[in-house]
């Protein structure tokens, strides 16, 4: 599958078909958080998965054009506070960052009257699968083997073969070059939502945030001779010169689109309007602990803003208040 990346928009030859989402029994979210651990170890008092990063904060102000899309008060065009955690996917806190693996940008909107928006977006289109039972089979594939302390290729590849909308994520990695900067990626928020405004309209969009000074990677040829981690510091040096700033995007659907599918963009050509600007104006320390309590859980949304009915996103909440509750519990 070949990919090409434009002003946050993707096209990609194929599309990975939308899902039909024929489902069992739902899955446990504990059982979720447990195939995390059984893939990274369990790694006390950090996140099961995201476990490496750094907190930062800066403030959103929205556009005129988002005001129209929707009440929320995050679009008030006034500054809003906002705590930021960047991050590396998975559950390892000591995961190289020379390599093409997934870059998160978690947000906590702090808006007037104790709301809150939160927000998972990550540096790939797509997410690692379209459903639940996908998601957890992908972990599962991936335990080490006790015998050889590494997965086995067979059951993975047999799990590719049951579950085609796991291939998506490893195709665009494999596309493009590992992030230079925290500070100089796409972000993705990959499952859909609806902006209702204050008629009661609802628009159905996909969203990205793009990095105003533009998306920076490492060259293949330059990967062995990167840090394996360097992500955090070039962060406090990057803001240090000038904030970080970058344009929250919506891609707008049509009727016929599918939302409801985290492994399925919007066509490349569908309108995009800009909803406001994110400037990241400070960096944390290692190890603050500012981000410590927040979950990041993306059905956390004001009023103006609705989750789709995608079946990931659905399952987040779940999983993640597991996780959390590991976590800060010490384990």
């Amino acid at each position: 599958m070949k990919y090409l990346v434009t002003a946050g928009l993707i096209a990609a030859a194929p599309f990975v078909a939308a899902p039909t989402f024929a489902q069992g029994a739902p899955v446990d979210p504990t059982a979720m958080v447990d195939a995390f651990e059984g893939v990274f170890g369990v790694q006390n008092g950090f996140r099961r998965s995201g476990a490496r990063g750094v907190c930062a904060s800066g403030t959103f102000v929205g556009t005129k054009e988002a005001k129209g899309l929707s009440s929320a008060s995050a679009f008030s065009g006034k500054p809003v506070p906002v705590t930021v955690r960047f991050s590396i996917g998975g559950g390892n806190p000591k995961a190289p960052e020379n390599a093409s693996t997934v870059r998160g940008m978690a947000l906590q909107f702090n808006l007037p009257k104790n709301e809150q928006w939160l927000m998972a977006n990550i540096n790939t289109p797509v997410f690692t699968a379209a459903t639940p039972e996908s998601m957890l089979a992908f972990l599962q594939a991936r335990k080490p083997d006790p015998a050889t302390g590494k997965p086995n290729p067979d059951l993975i590849k047999a799990t590719f073969e049951k579950y085609p909308d796991q291939k998506a994520q490893p195709a665009y990695l494999a596309s493009v070059d590992a992030a230079a900067s925290f500070g100089a990626q796409n972000y993705w928020g990959v499952n859909g939502f609806y902006l209702v405004n204050a008629k009661g309209k609802k628009q159905p969009i996909k969203w990205v945030f793009e990095p105003v000074s533009g998306v920076e990677g490492i060259p293949k040829d330059k990967l062995a001779t990167t840090p394996t981690m360097f992500l955090n510091d070039e962060l406090r040096a990057r803001v240090a010169k000038a904030p970080v700033e970058f344009r929250f995007m919506a891609q707008l659907a049509d009727a016929n689109d599918v939302i409801n599918s985290a492994v399925t963009p919007l066509p490349a050509e569908r309108k995009k309007v800009s909803l406001g600007t994110l400037k990241v104006t400070k960096v944390e320390a290692e190890g603050s602990a500012t981000c410590n309590d927040i979950n990041f859980d993306p059905n956390v949304l004001p009023k103006g803003v609705e989750p789709s009915n995608d079946p990931i996103l659905e399952a987040r909440s779940g999983a993640y208040a597991v996780s959390q509750g590991r976590r800060l519990s010490g384990n």
